[in-house]
């Protein structure tokens, strides 16, 4: 799904997420994981890497057989790929930079890779079991 580089477009990738998971009827344990780590990857695409005229998209793959929810975030400011411990060197007054910290704390393993030609993705994965997920 393709979203504008908006607080709008975060909010509305946060709910659609949430109803593409009761589709698949998620546990909720796994769900509020994921919806949450799609708000935080969806914001920073809204909020930190926006480029005018760009959108972000938002990609959820659902792996009942290797037992995977995947999120992934594109957005077009490759310039800057995010570590897995950037954000513990912020000061802790800082009033924002904590959205990596609550996608590391959610998800089961995480990352960014570029997607060419200048932006990257950022993606987040939450293992269930097979009784986690109810068919």
């Amino acid at each position: 799904m393709q979203f504008s580089s908006t607080r709008r477009g975060a909010r509305l990738a946060r709910l659609l997420t949430c109803e593409q998971l009761r589709t698949w009827r998620v546990s909720p344990d796994v769900a509020d994981r994921a919806e949450q780590i799609v708000a935080e990857l969806a914001a920073n695409a809204a909020l930190h890497a926006r480029v005018q005229g760009r959108d972000f998209r938002l990609a959820l793959t659902h792996d009942s057989a290797a037992g995977i929810l995947r999120v992934a975030v594109t957005d077009a400011r490759g310039d800057q790929l995010p570590s897995p411990g950037a954000d513990f060197l912020r000061p802790p007054d800082d009033e924002s930079g904590r959205g990596l910290l609550i996608v590391a704390a959610l998800a089961d393993r995480w990352g960014s890779e570029p997607y060419p030609p200048s932006g990257k993705t950022v993606w987040a994965e939450c293992d269930f079991r097979a009784a986690d997920h109810a068919d």
